[in-house]
């Protein structure tokens, strides 16, 4: 099991010890899902973590009308987990999905977070990682979602996840954007007529 990829990402909030590394390398178990297989289903009280190895996976649920929404996506190098309902103990309203075959590395979080209360250091990625991912990032994304309409919210996406924005299907991008696919082809026909340099 490579488990390299994810200690180069958990050092970019903290340093680990080898201790750290060694106790929290024992919790990892490599696990594959195919494509359109989930990772977590809405309505069970999830109970793991998963870093994308390879692959993607998206959270979502139903919307009112029956039509599917997207909360956000998980690449490679991104932990995908439903945290407020693995916090509770509570189900997920959430679904989170493989949209693409992918290989992850998943860890029960009660077996984490004994390591939290055992390692001061896996205390601070924890506690960096909730404040980066929970705060930093999430009030700006929850402002531009309720003030920027969807065209504004479809160019920042595309400038600021340019290789993702490639990989995704149109439905996906839709979903995400709030918006049917075929006003999600009336944005790019847009966009494609107002930025012709840049495709």
């Amino acid at each position: 099991m490579n488990t390299e990829a994810f200690f180069a990402k958990i050092r970019t909030y903290t340093h680990l010890s080898e201790k750290a590394v060694l106790a929290w390398s024992s919790l990892l178990r490599p696990r594959r899902y195919s494509k359109d297989e989930p990772f977590i289903r809405a309505g069970d009280v999830p109970t793991t973590y998963a870093f994308v190895v390879e692959g993607l996976l998206c959270q979502h649920y139903v919307g009112r009308d029956g039509d599917l929404i997207i909360k956000t996506f998980f690449p490679e190098n991104r932990i995908a987990a439903s945290v407020s309902a693995t916090l509770l103990g509570e189900p997920s309203l959430f679904t989170i999905t493989a949209i693409e075959p992918s290989t992850v590395l998943e860890y029960d979080f009660a077996a984490f977070k004994s390591l939290v209360s055992d390692f001061p250091d896996i205390a601070a990625f924890y506690i960096s990682y909730m404040e980066r991912h929970w705060i930093i990032e999430k009030e700006p994304g929850e402002i531009a979602f309720r003030h920027d309409d969807a065209m504004q919210r479809y160019i920042d996406f595309i400038r600021g996840e340019p290789e993702l924005h490639k990989r995704l299907k149109q439905h996906h991008i839709a979903a995400w954007l709030g918006i049917t696919p075929e006003s999600l082809s009336r944005l790019r026909k847009t966009i494609a007529i107002t930025r012709p340099d840049r495709g």
